[in-house]
């Protein structure tokens, strides 16, 4: 076995299963106990969310809002979108800008974001219940290569590992990389050494970030 899936077996044995993506309808399940936020939705070990589209395009918006904020803050967004029906591509689009970027501000960014979610909802609409593209998601204004692999492994069940900030600095604290590695460097380092299984993919990613946040607290 190699390394990479070696640290994955030594992190599930660590933390046990995640239950990544996140859900407000998942809420009920309640909190994982290994979180070391505590947050609600999480689903260890079942794999078949999103179970609905409202599911898939709240994960796609989580994506976007997630970005240079926790998921504390996201949540909040998101909750505030729910109250007004708007977990959904059409009532994006039909919102008022202000509005909606009031909506969102506790994820931070709010009128970039704002713009972010209506142009990726009205791109969501245009897909009509296909996957998207890779190289189509990273054409549009406001998603980079982690919120679009967030997207294709969360929402659409593709394997595409995801690389965040976590990942680049457990890895550099491994010497498995070097502090300058690029994102197009490391992400084929785990998709050669891992199963090609979007499960194993989730499961990695988000161990990876509880084991980060672990070691942060511990220090």
């Amino acid at each position: 076995m190699n390394k990479i899936f070696s640290f994955y077996h030594q992190l599930l044995k660590m933390y046990s299963p995640q239950g990544w993506w996140p859900l407000l309808e998942c809420e009920h399940l309640g909190k994982n106990p290994t979180k070391t936020g505590s947050m609600t939705g999480y689903h260890p070990n079942d794999f078949s969310y999103p179970k609905s589209e409202r599911q898939r395009f709240e994960i796609c918006i989580g994506a976007i809002l997630t970005q240079n904020t926790n998921w504390i803050n996201v949540e909040k967004a998101l909750k505030n979108l729910s109250k007004l029906n708007a977990i959904d591509a059409k009532k994006i689009l039909s919102i008022e800008i202000n509005k909606l970027s009031q909506a969102i501000r506790p994820a931070g960014y709010h009128n970039q974001k704002a713009k972010k979610l209506n142009i990726f909802a009205a791109y969501y609409l245009g897909l009509d219940g296909r996957i998207p593209a890779r190289e189509d998601l990273l054409s549009i204004w406001g998603i980079g290569p982690e919120t679009a692999d967030s997207i294709l492994l969360y929402a659409y069940k593709q394997p595409e590992f995801v690389v965040d900030a976590y990942t680049r600095r457990i890895l550099t604290g491994m010497n498995i990389i070097e502090e300058k590695s690029g994102y197009n460097e490391i992400k084929p380092l785990f998709e050669k050494n891992l199963p090609k299984d979007y499960k194993i993919y989730q499961e990695f990613h988000a161990l990876i970030v509880e084991h980060a946040k672990s070691i942060r607290k511990i220090r």
